[in-house]
Parts: C-alpha cells; structure tokens; sequence
C-alpha cells in the first residue's frame, strides 16, 4: 500500500461523484494525495462512495465492496471506509454481514469520515474556505452541480426517497458562488443536477425557483452552456421555457423522465399525471422552446402492466419522437409502495422483450434524428482526443449518455475544452460526423 494515499472510488449517479469530489478537496486539506477511480487500488485508505438504486446497482457496490476487502486482507490497502447511498439505507444489514470494513457512513455525514482522518492526525483545525470547492474528476471543462437533495414525489417503484428523505434545496446564492468557482477554476459548461430540479425552492422560497436559478446563473460571465437534468412532469414550471428561449447558453435540452403513458400504470406508479396532460406537457415545451432535444426514460414491466398498456406505451415513443430516451425493466425495492401493495406480476421474459421493442423503436428514431443533422452547421464542446478523431458533443448531448461528434483530425489542430463550429458530414444511430469548419 501507499502511504499518505486515498482511493476514492464513486459508483452510481452525478449526484454521487459530486459527494466524492467535494470529500476529495476535503482530504487533500489535510494533507493526503487523493487518487480517483484508479486502476488499481493501492491506497492507505480506501473510499467507496456506493448506490443504492435498483438491484443492478446494489450489486455492483457490494462487489466492490468485497473486491476491496479482500485486498485489504491481502494488505495491498490499508483501512476501508464505506459511504453513499447504499450504507444509507442499508448501515446495519452491512455492518453485519461485511465486518472487514473499518466504518461505514451514510450519504450526509461522509464529513464524519474527514474528521475522523483529521483527529488522526491530530490536527488543530480544518480550513474552511474550501466548503464550494471540489477536487474535478470531470474533464476541467465542465461540471455538475447538485442544487438539492431527496425528493418528495414518493412514486410507487421508487426508493430514493427512503434513502435520501425529503427535498432539500440548496440556498441560491450558495449555489451560484459555486459556479462563480468552478467558473474561476475554466468550467465553460455547467449540468444542474439534482432528484428533482422542478421542485427547487419549494421549501426554501415557497415557490417554484428553477427559472429564476436557472436566469442567474446563466448570467454569470463564463457560463458558456448550462444544461438541466432532471425534470419531473408534474405541476411543471413552464417560467422555465422562456427561460430556456431567451438565454443562449441554457442548452435547448431538457432531461425529464415520463416513465409511462398508460393511465392505469400512471395511477398505480403514483405519478400524478395523465396521458393527456402528459402529451400537453410535450407539446408545450416543443412550441415553447423550438428545437428543443427531449431525454426521457421509460419503464416496462410495473405490476400490472397489460399488453395494451405496453402497445399504448410503444405508440407514445412513436408519436412523441423524443431525440433522446433510454428504457428499464421494473425491478421490485423493498419498502416502497410497489414492493408492499402489488404483486410482480409480469414475468421477466416478457420484460425483456417489452424493453427490447421499445428500445428498438426508439433505434429507429435515434437513426434518424441523427441523419436529420448531415448538412447542419453545429456548435461543439471538445471533450477529448482519441485515435484519429477529437470527440465532441452538441448543445443537444449530454456528456456520457448522448450520442457524441467525430471530427476527424486534420490540418487544423482543435483544443479540448475549446468551442468550435463543425459541419456534419455523416451519421450512425449512435454518432456524427463531422469536419472543423
């Protein structure tokens, strides 16, 4: 192992990675060098920062979890801390069963963890002017922003509001100092994350405030783009839309997970929202906000789902043509709503076959949509070099989860980090092509 070294290792969503950066600018404050997601671990402590999601995820962070003990047994690391929402929600089932790790914390007292080290060290003090910043794990370019946490829509399948309690907003001006940092640290492009973005302020301000956070920090100097994940469809804040029209760097994209169409498996998921209304909300936002690139996610196979529910939900991928979606199988969570009041009753072939027809509808629309861009003169974002390509993405992508731009290597060296105007040339279901102009 390493002295004087720390491996921090993040599992699951943006929300997660922003915990393990701000824990990481923590530990460097006294004193340790901080190694992220490394290859291999090696460190004198080791950091799992865990989800606690649906089932798949769960799976990975107790694998990791064991993974990591056992090196520590081999004595290739040192102690091995826990945190996240996995240890959240299940602190003591894990303290039980996997005994090897030295001490687990949840996802809001991970602070314990750095004083704990502290005392270790016995150290007087800790700064304290470093409470907005982070260490970037992102390319330096861009950022996510967490503006609250928990979430009190409580859907049927869902468990994060078991683990992370109710919605809690960050203060406004709390949230825009930060970007004033990441901004004076050469962040151009900045992902509002948060449960629930559409709630923001409703606890704090007794009103809708996404529109007004989302103004203000768009006129902060630097913001080249600013990009919002995730919106919920119920009571939606349409003050938001002209927001999103007005301001050139608000990303005419809006990631908002719809989840179903069918009124009977809205009811039972508890969503609060009709077909109709669901179809209105989609037609507002393309005339509000024209041009505007839609991310949802859908689900197959909640308890209850007919096959006429999923043929209406198939007709509502086709009609509402959205640029972006992605699609999941229903998988049962203890303690929510689902779990204790209905039977998993489609079985998990048809699941399968449910997800793979949609997502093969949605092939088909992604196919084109791409195509529909050979010709257009777009503005991109360089997010790295590989092979005899820069990769890029457009203000329509998000990084990790959308398609992404290939522009060949020429003559003309591009920066990454940088903006540049391309054509594009060519077009897969996955990427475009395109050549600097």
């Amino acid at each position: 192992m390493v002295r004087n070294r720390i491996d921090v290792i993040t599992l699951g969503c943006s929300k997660n990675l922003v915990d393990s950066e701000k824990l990481m600018k923590q530990l460097e404050a006294i004193g340790y060098t901080v190694h992220h997601n490394p290859d291999k671990v090696r460190g004198e402590i080791v950091v799992i920062n865990t989800c606690g999601f649906i089932g798949d995820a769960k799976e990975e962070s107790v694998n990791m979890i064991l993974e990591v003990c056992e090196q520590k047994a081999q004595h290739h690391v040192g102690k091995v801390y826990v945190m996240g929402c996995l240890s959240e929600r299940f602190f003591k089932e894990l303290s039980t069963e996997i005994p090897e790790v030295d001490r687990y914390f949840g996802k809001f007292n991970w602070n314990g963890l750095v004083e704990e080290l502290r005392q270790a060290r016995d150290l007087d003090c800790q700064p304290s002017d470093i409470a907005l910043q982070r260490v970037l794990t992102t390319p330096s370019h861009y950022a996510y922003v967490k503006i609250g946490e928990g979430c009190n829509r409580k859907c049927a399948y869902c468990a994060i509001p078991i683990i992370t309690g109710h919605h809690v907003s960050r203060p406004m001006e709390e949230i825009l100092d930060e970007v004033r940092w990441l901004v004076g640290q050469g962040v151009k492009e900045i992902q509002l994350i948060a449960q629930d973005l559409t709630y923001y302020g409703l606890d704090l301000y007794h009103k809708a405030s996404i529109a007004e956070l989302t103004e203000r920090i768009a006129d902060i100097p630097g913001v080249e783009w600013l990009r919002l994940h995730y919106a919920y469809p119920t009571n939606f804040p349409y003050d938001l839309l002209r927001v999103m029209r007005e301001r050139a760097n608000v990303c005419n994209y809006l990631d908002i997970a719809l989840q179903h169409i069918s009124n009977p498996v809205l009811e039972r998921m508890r969503r609060h929202i009709t077909a109709d209304e669901t179809y209105q909300l989609i037609e507002t936002l393309r005339r509000e906000v024209p041009g505007i690139f839609l991310r949802t996610t859908l689900m197959v196979g909640f308890p209850g789902e007919t096959d006429e529910d999923f043929e209406q939900l198939k007709d509502f991928v086709r009609k509402a043509h959205f640029e972006r979606m992605g699609a999941f199988a229903y998988s049962e969570e203890e303690g929510t709503y689902a779990a204790e009041n209905y039977e998993d009753d489609v079985p998990a072939d048809v699941k399968q076959q449910r997800l793979d027809e949609l997502m093969a509808i949605q092939q088909e629309i992604a196919t084109e949509v791409s195509q529909s861009m050979i010709g257009r003169t777009l503005r991109i974002i360089v997010d790295r070099e590989e092979g005899d390509y820069y990769i890029g993405r457009t203000e329509y992508d998000s990084p990790e989860v959308d398609p992404e731009v290939l522009i060949e290597k020429t003559a003309k060296k591009l920066i990454v980090g940088q903006f540049y105007d391309v054509v594009v040339t060519d077009a897969d279901e996955f990427d475009l092509y395109a050549k600097a102009i």
